[in-house]
C-alpha cells in the first residue's frame, strides 16, 4: 500500500514539473507570414512541446530553452512538396527503386485497392533532400502505370516517421492522351471503362468482372470520404471528368490541367481545385497546346482554387521556382505563399498548416523571399524540432568540395 502511494506522489510530481520541463524554442523578430491570406509582419514565435504556444510581438525571450534570431527574415509554414513519389521513388530509372506505379499485372483487372502508402519509405535519401529545402508534406501518388485508375495514396509529413500519413485518401484516375493510347488506343476508352466500373459497385461480389471486391470497397470508401485525382490536361478532358464527378457524386481534384483557363468558369462553378506547373507554357504533347503563363491568374480571377506541383520526385525543390513563376504572371503573391503552405492541406484533409497558436510548429525560416531560387531554407522545423539540414546531398557536398580553393577534388580529405 505503501509502495502504491509512493508512486502515486511521484506521478503526480512528474506531471505538476511537465510544464517546467517542456521543450521550449523561440523565434524572435521573423517576417511571419501565416499561411492565410494575411499579410506578413513581425513577429516572435513560442513553441512548446511541438505546437505553436503564441504569437506576438516582444515575446519574454526567458520563457524558452532555445532562440533563434529571425532577423528580419521571412518564416512560413513549411511548404507543401506537390504530387510526388517521395519515399517511393529512390531512382525513377531503376525498376526496383520505384514503387509508385502499377503495371504488368498478371490480372486484368482494374485495382483501385493498390495503396503506395503500404511502400512509403521515411528513410528514402529523396526525404531529407527535400525536406531541408523548406518541404514539410506532399501528397503520395500513385503513378499512371497500364490502368485507368493507378491507385490510391494521400498526404504525409516528411519528418521521417513510418506513419507520418494523414487526411483523406486520394484516388488517382488518369483520362489523358498518354493514358488513353495504353487503353484501346483511345481516350474514350476511359470513360467507357469508368462507366462500367461504377456500374459494378452496385453489383454483388461474385458477379464482379472488372474489379476485386476489395477495390469495390476502396471505390465505395472513396465516394464516401475521399478525393479523386483525374490526371487531364486538355480543356474537352476537364470538362469530361467535371460531368463525370457529378453524375457520380464524387469530390474531384483535376492535376496537370494546362488548359484549365479555357474552362475556368465550369471549374469554379463546380467548385473544384487544381493542381498545375505554372511553368507549363509549352505543350509537350497535344493535350497542351493550350498551355500559357498566366494559367494560374486567370484561374485564380475565375475563383478556381490553385495548388502547384512541379511533376518531379527528386526535384521537388524547384515548386518554389513554379509557385514564383504564377506570381510573375499575375497570381497573387500571398495566395501563391497559400497554396505552397495551408491550402494542400485544406484540400487534401491534412491538418493545418499555418501559423497560429495551437498548431503543430511545422516553420521554416527563409535566407530571402521564399518564392525567389536564389533564396534557401536556413532554418526547418518540424513539430517543434528544428532539423540537422544535413540530406546526401548537403553530406557529398560537405566530402567533395575543396577546403583548400587551390587544391583539386580528389586532394579532399574524407
Amino acid at each position: 500500500m505503501k509502495s502504491l502511494k509512493f508512486l502515486n506522489a511521484c506521478l503526480v510530481i512528474l506531471l505538476a514539473t511537465a510544464n517546467v520541463c517542456a521543450d521550449s524554442l523561440l523565434i524572435t523578430d521573423g517576417m511571419v507570414f501565416a499561411g492565410d491570406d494575411s499579410p506578413s509582419s513581425r513577429q516572435d514565435i513560442l513553441i512548446v512541446d511541438g505546437r505553436i504556444e503564441a504569437v506576438g510581438e516582444r515575446l519574454a525571450i526567458d520563457d524558452a530553452d532555445s532562440v533563434i534570431d529571425a532577423a528580419g527574415r521571412p518564416v512560413t509554414p513549411a511548404f507543401f512538396a506537390g504530387i510526388t513519389a517521395t519515399g517511393l521513388s529512390e531512382i525513377g530509372m531503376v525498376y526496383e527503386a520505384v514503387d509508385s506505379r502499377l503495371s504488368g499485372l498478371y490480372t486484368g483487372l482494374i485495382h483501385p485497392e493498390f495503396d503506395v502508402r503500404r511502400a512509403y519509405n521515411p528513410h528514402s535519401s529523396v526525404v531529407p533532400v527535400t525536406r531541408v529545402e523548406g518541404y514539410g508534406y506532399t501528397l503520395l501518388v500513385a503513378s499512371p502505370g497500364d490502368r485507368t485508375i493507378s491507385g490510391q495514396g494521400s498526404l504525409v509529413r516528411l519528418d521521417g516517421g513510418y506513419d507520418s500519413f494523414e487526411g483523406r485518401t486520394a484516388l488517382f484516375i488518369n483520362v489523358d492522351g498518354y493514358s488513353g493510347n495504353k487503353l484501346g488506343s483511345s481516350r474514350a476508352a476511359h470513360w467507357m471503362l469508368l462507366e462500367s466500373v461504377f456500374e459494378e459497385l452496385s453489383t454483388d461480389d461474385d458477379d464482379l468482372t472488372l474489379i476485386t471486391p476489395r477495390g469495390k470497397d476502396t471505390l465505395q470508401a472513396a465516394r464516401r470520404g475521399g478525393l479523386f485525382v483525374f490526371r487531364a490536361n486538355r480543356a474537352s478532358d476537364i470538362l469530361q471528368a467535371l460531368a463525370f464527378g457529378a453524375k457520380h457524386r464524387l469530390s474531384v481534384v483535376i492535376s496537370g490541367a494546362q488548359e484549365a483557363w479555357m474552362v475556368r468558369d465550369a471549374l469554379a462553378g463546380a467548385d473544384v481545385p487544381v493542381v498545375i506547373n505554372a511553368l507549363d507554357n509549352l505543350p509537350g504533347s497535344f493535350d497542351g497546346l493550350g498551355a500559357r503563363l498566366d494559367n494560374a491568374a486567370l484561374l485564380n480571377e475565375a475563383g478556381v482554387t490553385v495548388l502547384f506541383t512541379s511533376g518531379e520526385t527528386q526535384n521537388a525543390r524547384k515548386l518554389r521556382q513554379v509557385a514564383g513563376n504564377a506570381v510573375a504572371n499575375g497570381f497573387p503573391y500571398l495566395a501563391a505563399i497559400e497554396a505552397m503552405t495551408s491550402l494542400p492541406a485544406e484540400i487534401f484533409g491534412g491538418s493545418p498548416k499555418m501559423i497560429a497558436p495551437g498548431l503543430t510548429a511545422d516553420l521554416v525560416i527563409w535566407s530571402g523571399d521564399p518564392l525567389d531560387v536564389t533564396s534557401a531554407a536556413d532554418h526547418v522545423i518540424l513539430a517543434g524540432k528544428p532539423d540537422s539540414m544535413k540530406s546526401r546531398q548537403t553530406q557529398l557536398l560537405k566530402r567533395y568540395l575543396p577546403e583548400d580553393a587551390g587544391l583539386g577534388r580528389a586532394y579532399i580529405a574524407p
